[in-house]
């Protein structure tokens, strides 16, 4: 164990049941004009301010057992008073953010990002730091382990007791789980990888490790070909709860939110479509560990945590990975090639449901995440574009244009191994034009065209086009019902639908979430936070009104009564059919030769 750091921090859960943690940082040698100390205004992977510092509490300095007085600078900055000894700031956090960004801490367990705990001493940023990690006081928590990727300093593996870390950055890339929770481990790579489930759940966690195992296996040989992965360990730390879902992706381990029914349950032989889309986000927070936390944008080297940090880049980064996520599913057997098509349909779907599309690029939507992305409103799906969900077929339209165009000699697979060689590796960051040259580079193509278009521009991609060459039908029909998120075909024959154009809540009253541009609702002056009550004279609510809709035909003039705030208002809505936009995507059933080992080529890689 080192007996001395430039920066220490002792940090105790000192009251769970008042969700507070205590944090002692230590200064050695502080600065001699007074140290300066400041908490990240927001945590890498998710871009938006989140002023981390309003959840610290008291705050307090000492210097050889005397008070330092100490000021306050901006929101997130204190200073303290010029002294000549270690300098010791304690402070109050806390910790209720049940979520993969932030801090939770309660009688059941705890959990904690560095850049909510950790404030950041100035000019020592790039000298050793380390932690030491105290278990609350209590029988009742005598079992609790501690699970972090933190390099140990004299803990014991899965131990309370003294880690460390190169640096600040590398700091809080590290986050920490501790309580009663489960730990299966497996191999990849020649890596420890360890998987800790916390929260009540009844998983097949066997099962579990067996499936991402194959996950890992795969993404490590897919960007190494054999050799070792960047990690020394990872460590995969999911809270699994009656209802939630997020991850956040760090250098050697990630945070996950599930629902628990999420997770694999025991004797379920199938794959379920909720334990599926699980599998999609280990999937995509393990690609993480290299196309965004050590293939990164020139823009973040180094992090600026005090503000926004701009790149057009994110959807490449967001986008190539939601694209790969699934696809490694695919190719390591976990699901079939129908279902990894049934996903791809069911985000077109989503896409072609936003007329923002058509107004934002994903470049746009990239740069404006910071306002925008996070921060959606009623008008979100009119005025952009998510670069997540239309940069993942950005990388679609993308992998399938390189393999059509070069006789499938290359492919998206291949610029993504030279972004590690070429920056991944090297430690270089992605100028924001890097990306675009290096695929032109590794491709030979002439690639403008398709980056003016689908990355800069506000077109409609060319899938129908692109997925024929490769033996995948595409149609467009509308939506059989509200509930309809396309994916699978529809009816032969069907009725007629017509819609208002809105979305509605789940709950039970119908009460509009969004409406949509140009839509009958729209038209007719409805807006989002109406509340209907009636339709022609009868009373409805979100389920009566959509079978009430089923017997009304396009051109029919409704008459629909609202309350707005406590307004009743009266609202004649000329009814529209509902749209083509919901897509299906199904393998064809005796494509050509060339088709079938080009749709083969693509799908197992």
């Amino acid at each position: 164990m080192k007996t001395s750091y430039s920066v220490h921090y002792l940090i105790v859960p000192q009251n769970p049941e008042a969700h507070l943690f205590e944090v002692t940082c230590t200064v050695a040698h502080p600065d001699a004009l007074g140290q300066v100390f400041s908490l990240p205004a927001w945590i890498p992977g998710s871009y938006l301010i989140r002023e981390f510092a309003r959840h610290i509490g008291t705050l307090k300095a000492t210097c050889n057992g005397k008070p330092v007085k100490t000021i306050k600078l901006d929101k997130h900055t204190w200073q303290c008073a010029p002294c000549k000894g270690a300098l010791t700031l304690t402070y109050e956090v806390y910790a209720w953010d049940l979520s993969v960004r932030g801090a939770h801490l309660d009688t059941t367990h705890g959990f904690f990002n560095g850049t909510s705990v950790f404030l950041m001493v100035h000019g020592f940023e790039q000298q050793l730091h380390g932690v030491e990690i105290k278990p609350p006081v209590g029988k009742q928590y005598k079992e609790w382990r501690v699970a972090t990727a933190m390099t140990r300093d004299g803990a014991k593996e899965f131990g309370f007791g003294s880690y460390s870390a190169e640096n600040y950055e590398e700091l809080i890339d590290h986050p920490v789980e501790f309580g009663d929770f489960d730990l299966v481990s497996f191999r990849a790579g020649g890596v420890p990888h360890h998987f800790v489930v916390t929260g009540v759940h009844d998983a097949d966690l066997d099962r579990l490790v067996r499936d991402v195992k194959k996950i890992c296996d795969y993404q490590i040989d897919f960007f190494h070909d054999g050799d070792k992965p960047p990690m020394r360990r990872y460590v995969f730390m999911a809270t699994a709860v009656g209802e939630g879902y997020g991850g956040l992706e760090h250098r050697s381990s990630t945070a996950l939110l599930c629902s628990r029914d999420d997770l694999p349950q025991k004797n379920q032989k199938e794959i379920s479509e909720a334990y599926r889309n699980f599998l999609g986000l280990v999937s995509h927070e393990y690609f993480h560990t290299w196309n965004i936390k050590r293939i990164l944008p020139a823009a973040f080297q180094p992090y600026d945590l005090t503000q926004e940090n701009y790149t057009s880049l994110l959807w490449m980064f967001e986008g190539l990975t939601s694209y790969y996520d699934d696809l490694v599913l695919l190719r390591c057997g976990l699901i079939t090639p129908q279902t990894y098509l049934q996903i791809i349909s069911e985000t077109i779907t989503r896409v072609l449901r936003n007329s923002g599309r058509t107004k934002q690029s994903v470049a746009e939507s990239s740069f404006d995440s910071w306002t925008k992305f996070y921060r959606p409103d009623e008008n979100s799906s009119n005025s952009g574009i998510s670069y997540y969900a239309k940069g993942s077929l950005v990388a679609l339209a993308l992998d399938l244009l390189i393999r059509r165009d070069s006789q499938n000699k290359k492919s998206l697979d291949q610029v993504m191994r030279a972004l590690w060689d070429f920056f991944g590796a090297k430690n270089i960051g992605v100028p924001e034009d890097g990306f675009e040259k290096l695929a032109q580079k590794v491709t030979g193509l002439n690639l403008k065209t398709f980056f003016d278009s689908a990355v800069r521009g506000t077109g409609d991609l060319p899938m129908r086009d692109l997925l024929e060459v490769f033996g995948v039908d595409y149609e467009l029909r509308a939506a059989e019902s509200e509930a309809d998120k396309g994916g699978k075909p529809g009816k032969k024959n069907p009725r007629a639908r017509v819609t208002l154009g809105a979305k509605m809540s789940g709950s039970h009253e119908a009460k509009l979430l969004q409406v949509y541009d140009a839509s009958a609702a729209q038209s007719a002056g409805l807006s989002a936070g109406d509340s209907i009550i009636a339709l022609d004279g009868l009373r409805v609510n979100a389920a009566s009104l959509e079978k009430m809709l089923l017997n009304k035909a396009a051109g029919d003039v409704a008459v629909i009564l609202a309350f707005r705030r406590d307004e009743l208002m009266a609202f004649d809505v000329t009814l529209q059919p509902a749209p083509k936009d919901t897509c299906t995507l199904t393998l064809k059933e005796k494509p050509a030769t060339h088709s079938m080992k080009a749709r083969d080529a693509w799908l197992r890689g």
